[in-house]
C-alpha cells in the first residue's frame, strides 16, 4: 500500500500515538486530531511536532491530499472528520487494519489471550532484539530500551503483534486480533472480560474461535494447555493449524529468586510467578518457530525483568517490598496475588486492587472476583466514586463488594489518602504490598505510598 500522507482521528490513544510516531520516523507526513490527550502521549507528540494545535474535531483537517485516515476506537461513527473522509473517498483504516496492510508480506506473530499477552509479546521482542533479529512490532506496554512501542520497517521479515479483544473502530466492530491474520498465533488463556462489549461468556469465547480461524493456511497455533477453555478450542478437530501446547516449565524458588531448570543448566530469572513462567514457555515456542534455539532464548530471557506495570518492584528493603501490577480482571488478579504469595511464602501479603474498568464496576460482573484475593493476608479494594459517575453506573455498597470477593474482612475504600493509612497500619516486620489497577487509584502517589509502607 503506497501512502505517505496520513491523518489520525483520535491520535492520543496509546497504540494510536505510537503508530503515528513510527510513521513519522518512517518519513510519512502525519497529522492528527483528538478531543483530549493525556500524558505521556501529549509530551511525546509535542516533542515531534505531531500534537494538534488545538483540541477537537475539524472537518477542515481532511482534504484530497490525504492518502489515508486511521480511525481510533475512541472516535464515534458520527465524527465530523470521519464523515468528511468518507465524502471525499479517502481510505479509512483502524490501526490494526492499517498495521496488517503494512505487514501482510511478512510473517505475522499475533499474541492473544485474556491475560499475559503484553508480557509474552514483550518477552519475544526482548529475545529477538538480544539475538540481533530485525523485526516489526506492536506492543501495548513500555519496554526498557524502546522509546516507541510500534515499529514498521522496510527490510524486516517478521512482525510481532500484541492482539487484544477490544473492538477495532467505530467502522470495524470486530476485535482487533481478528484483523491481523496471523501466521503464528498464541492464546495464553480465556477468562471473561470486557462485559460492556461481550455480554456473555459464550460470545467472548467465540472471539477466540474466530481468531483461530483467521490463522493463515499452513500456520501454527501455540496455546496454553493449563487453560481448559483454550484446550477446548485448540484441540478441536476443526483447527487446521498445527497446534503446539505449553505449560509451566521446571523451576525452583530460592531466596526469593525463581530459577529455571533447563537442559543447559539453571537459569536465574528476574521475573516470577507461575503465570509468568507459563508466559515464558509460550514465548519460547514462538521464538523456536522463528529460528531461535533454546540456549539462545534462555540466555536472553535471563535478562528480562518484565514489562512496565507488570509485577514491577517500586520499592523495598530487606524486610519489605512494594510491587505494582496492571492486574484488574479476575483472572489476572488471582494469578498476580498467587505469584507474590508463592515468591514470598514467609511474609505477610497485603493486596490492594482498584475497581476501575466498566466490567469491574458493574454489579452483574462483580461475582467473577470470588476468591481472587484469598491468597492475601490482608485485602483492600478501592474505587473512585468519580470513575463510577463517568461510566454512568450505580454506586456499589461495600457489603456487596465483600460478598463478591468472598471474604468479609476486605477493607473497601473510596478515598485515596485512606489507602496509605490502610496498607501501612497493621503491616508486619516482614511484608509485601501489592498494588493492582489499570487506573491510578484516584491520583494516589505510589512513591509516597511505598515509602510509608517500607518505613
Amino acid at each position: 500500500m503506497s501512502v505517505k500522507n496520513i491523518h489520525f482521528i483520535a491520535i492520543g490513544g496509546s497504540a494510536m500515538h505510537n503508530l503515528a510516531i513510527a510513521l513519522h520516523r518512517k518519513g510519512y507526513e502525519v497529522t492528527g486530531s483528538d478531543d483530549e490527550i493525556f500524558e505521556p502521549s501529549r509530551s511525546r507528540l509535542f516533542n515531534l511536532g505531531l500534537l494538534p494545535d488545538r483540541m477537537g474535531w475539524d472537518p477542515g483537517n481532511i482534504h484530497a491530499g490525504i492518502d489515508a485516515v486511521i480511525l481510533g476506537m475512541h472516535a464515534r461513527a458520527d465524527n465530523p472528520e470521519l464523515i468528511k473522509a468518507k465524502e471525499l473517498g479517502v481510505p479509512v483504516f483502524s490501526y490494526p487494519g492499517f498495521f496488517y496492510e503494512q505487514t501482510k508480506q511478512k510473517t505475522r506473530v499475533v499474541i492473544g489471550g485474556s491475560h499475559g499477552k503484553t508480557t509474552i509479546t514483550s518477552m519475544i521482542v526482548h529475545v529477538l532484539r538480544h539475538a540481533g533479529v530485525d523485526f516489526d512490532y506492536l506492543v501495548g506496554a513500555q519496554l526498557d530500551g524502546f522509546d516507541c512501542m510500534v515499529k514498521l520497517g522496510g527490510s524486516s521479515g517478521v512482525a510481532i503483534i500484541e492482539g487484544d479483544e477490544y473492538l477495532a473502530s467505530a467502522l470495524e466492530q470486530v476485535p482487533k486480533f481478528h484483523l491481523y491474520r496471523p501466521d503464528i498465533a498464541l492464546i495464553s488463556g480465556i477468562a471473561w472480560d470486557h462485559i460492556n462489549v461481550f455480554k456473555t461468556f459464550e460470545s467472548y469465547v467465540d472471539q477466540f474461535r474466530l481468531f483461530i480461524e483467521a490463522i493463515e493456511p499452513g500456520g501454527k497455533l501455540v496455546y496454553c494447555k493449563e487453560d481448559p477453555e483454550v484446550v477446548k478450542l485448540a484441540e478441536s478437530d476443526s483447527v487446521g493449524a498445527r497446534s503446539i501446547p505449553y505449560g509451566v516449565p521446571r523451576h525452583r524458588i530460592e531466596n526469593g529468586v525463581t530459577i529455571l531448570l533447563t537442559e543447559h543448566g539453571e537459569v536465574p530469572l528476574r521475573v516470577f510467578g507461575s503465570h509468568n513462567l507459563q508466559n515464558m514457555e509460550g514465548a519460547r515456542h514462538v521464538c523456536n518457530l522463528l529460528g531461535i534455539g533454546d540456549l539462545e532464548f534462555h540466555r536472553a530471557i535471563a535478562t528480562f525483568h518484565g514489562a512496565a506495570k507488570r509485577l514491577e518492584r517500586i520499592g523495598g528493603n530487606a524486610q519489605r517490598a512494594v510491587f505494582k501490577d496492571f492486574a484488574h480482571s479476575p483472572s489476572k488478579l488471582k494469578a498476580t496475588v498467587q505469584a507474590v504469595r508463592e515468591q514470598f511464602p514467609g511474609r505477610q501479603l497485603v493486596a490492594c486492587m482498584e475497581l476501575h474498568t466498566f466490567s469491574s464496576l458493574s454489579e452483574d460482573f462483580l461475582d467473577q472476583y470470588a476468591g481472587c484475593m484469598d491468597a492475601a493476608d490482608r485485602a483492600v479494594v478501592f474505587y473512585d466514586p468519580h470513575a463510577v459517575q463517568l461510566k454512568r453506573l450505580p454506586a456499589i455498597p461495600p457489603d456487596r463488594i465483600r460478598s463478591a470477593f468472598g471474604r468479609q474482612d476486605v477493607l473497601v475504600l473510596n478515598d485515596p489518602i485512606a489507602v496509605i493509612g490502610a496498607v501501612r497500619d497493621g503491616r508486619e516486620e516482614e511484608s509485601v504490598l501489592l498494588m493492582m489497577s489499570s487506573g491510578n487509584f484516584g491520583g494516589l502517589d505510589l512513591e509516597a505510598l511505598s515509602e510509608a509502607f517500607i518505613a
